[in-house]
């Protein structure tokens, strides 16, 4: 069976990931890469010449634990996964920008896309991995990066999570206009991923739509070592 990853993204349930992100924000994936291959990206971890920098949390305020962004060239698969999954999300990007009263003109193609980015000052790329130990954890937060802001991203749990960690819960807050903020625990899989907004997305109200903001965090890991891949489609100024 093809396994390529244009193939396993056309092959998602993506009715289901469609109508999960509209009423949620997030939807889950399913299980998109192997024990071996979530135990290959972690080790990259380890390897400093594939990375352009290194962030540690608590320096900045940002939470406890580190994370490292991914030079150019990016891994062949970060590369392929990234492309494959905005071209399968760019359409769903353009009906939420048309609904916002945003130009719905994301290009079809990623490296069409990168291209603006990069015309407008966003040369860096922004795929990263990120590793928490006993006590970590993530602030809410987004990952805007520059003016231009593709409106979805992927976390993809590397990690066996009741054997490698425990703790370590993916979260999202919705803040609703003139209401209070409703919060969302995602429980992933070892090589499952979950797309989720970057900052607004529209929800459809009696008088059309309007837009509600997203922020996304990682709870306290309480044992273990935990490892994700960030998969952002914009590039960083």
């Amino acid at each position: 069976m093809p396994t390529s990853p244009a193939h396993i993204v056309r092959a998602l349930d993506w009715p289901r990931i469609e109508t999960e992100l509209a009423t949620r924000g997030c939807a889950t994936t399913g299980v998109l890469f192997s024990p071996k291959e979530c135990a290959a990206l972690a080790a990259l971890y380890d390897e400093p010449g594939h990375f352009r920098s290194r962030v540690v949390m608590q320096r900045h305020g940002f939470g406890q634990g580190e994370y490292q962004y991914f030079g150019n060239p990016l891994p062949a698969p970060v590369a392929a996964w990234r492309s494959a999954l905005y071209e399968r999300l760019a359409p769903l990007a353009n009906a939420w920008a048309a609904a916002m009263g945003q130009p719905a003109d994301y290009p079809a193609d990623h490296a069409a896309y990168l291209a603006r980015c990069h015309a407008a000052g966003q040369l860096r790329p922004t795929p990263l991995l990120l590793r928490y130990v006993e006590g970590d954890y993530n602030c809410l937060h987004q990952d805007l990066y520059g003016d231009l802001q593709f409106p979805m991203q992927l976390t993809v749990l590397l990690s066996r999570p009741g054997e490698d960690f425990t703790g370590g819960e993916f979260v999202l807050t919705e803040q609703r206009p003139r209401m209070q903020s409703r919060a969302e625990v995602v429980a992933l899989a070892q090589g499952e991923a979950v797309v989720f907004a970057v900052n607004q997305r529209p929800v459809a109200g009696t008088r059309g739509s309007y837009r509600v903001t997203m922020r996304h965090g990682v709870s306290r890991v309480r044992a273990g070592r935990r490892h994700t891949l960030g998969i952002i489609f914009h590039d960083a100024r």
